[in-house]
């Protein structure tokens, strides 16, 4: 199962003409694909900037889903398959790196995640910053390179002390999704550039 793998390969898929993102995820070690994870946001919540993307397993069943919602106060969450909030992000609104946090559904600070976001290279460390949580690159050795071709394609590695925290990995893997398919669309839209954090709106 997708969630029982701690070191994953994310990849785009291209769409023809479709603004729509889509990925496939595979196994850095073995290069098995575990899942896919495609926007599926509708025509009308799309006109008023909700973006909804649904990670779903090999066969296709629904693990968790990653999204914006709101109009003018926009929130950018995760949701289990039951359609639970599982946690949120939000930006580093007085951070000159940019960068988010992440909390759990109760609020509670679970992570922060540092470094260039939208070049792939960064990571997620515990509040206190004494702990790393997991990383994203673009620059694995191993079967693993082989699997990163082209711009749209990283790596994602989670750290053993969180191999059996599903709440961390859906979090994890969901933020380095959404990086590519809501944030750094948000970024683009608002002039901010590409190469740090970015994104809407919260405390920090």
């Amino acid at each position: 199962m997708l969630l029982d793998q701690n070191k994953f390969v994310v990849k785009s898929q291209t769409k023809g003409f479709s603004s729509k993102k889509a990925f496939e995820i595979v196994d850095a070690d073995s290069g098995q694909v575990l899942g896919t994870a495609k926007d599926t946001t509708g025509f009308l919540p799309g006109l008023f900037g909700s973006t909804t993307i649904e990670v779903r397993d090999a066969a296709s069943a629904l693990l968790f889903t990653v999204g914006r919602t709101g109009w003018l106060l926009k929130k950018d969450q995760v949701h289990d398959a039951k359609g639970e909030v599982v946690g949120r992000y939000k930006a580093k609104m007085f951070s000159l790196s940019g960068g988010f946090h992440v909390y759990d559904k109760g609020g509670k600070h679970l992570a922060e995640i540092q470094g260039k976001m939208f070049k792939a290279e960064y990571k997620f460390v515990t509040p206190d910053r004494s702990a790393e949580m997991g990383s994203v690159s673009r620059t694995w050795g191993g079967l693993a390179k082989s699997l990163m071709t082209g711009g749209g394609t990283y790596g994602v590695q989670i750290d053993p002390k969180f191999a059996k925290d599903s709440t961390a990995k859906m979090l994890i893997l969901g933020a380095t999704i959404a990086v590519e398919s809501i944030f750094k669309q948000k970024a683009g839209k608002s002039g901010g550039g590409d190469d740090e954090g970015g994104g809407s709106g919260g405390d920090d």
